[in-house]
């Protein structure tokens, strides 16, 4: 298992832990140029790990329940043992 892709902990993301992966998450959203490789990089160390995963896109004009829905739907899928993340965007 890789234990670091450009100064990024793959393991510990691996392993859940949370300032690994807000570490991550704050390259793979940086808008500098040189990032990007390294971002790229990372995400293709992670792949590999990614088992049974998957991701859900969700839009809509405001006002439209999204927010409300994520929220139940994450519930329900944690009472059901799942492990949920949720990355929002507002554009």
């Amino acid at each position: 298992m890789p234990t670091s892709s450009e100064g990024i902990d793959v393991a510990g993301i691996i392993a859940g832990q949370r300032r690994a992966l807000a570490k991550a998450i704050t390259l793979v959203e940086s808008q500098r140029e040189d990032d990007r490789e390294s971002s790229q990089h990372l995400l293709n160390s992670l792949l590999p790990h990614t088992g049974k995963s998957i991701r859900i896109g969700i839009t809509g004009v405001p006002g439209v329940g999204k927010s409300t829905f994520i929220e139940a739907f994450g519930l329900h899928l944690v009472r059901q043992g799942h492990r949920v993340a949720v990355l929002a965007v507002d554009p």
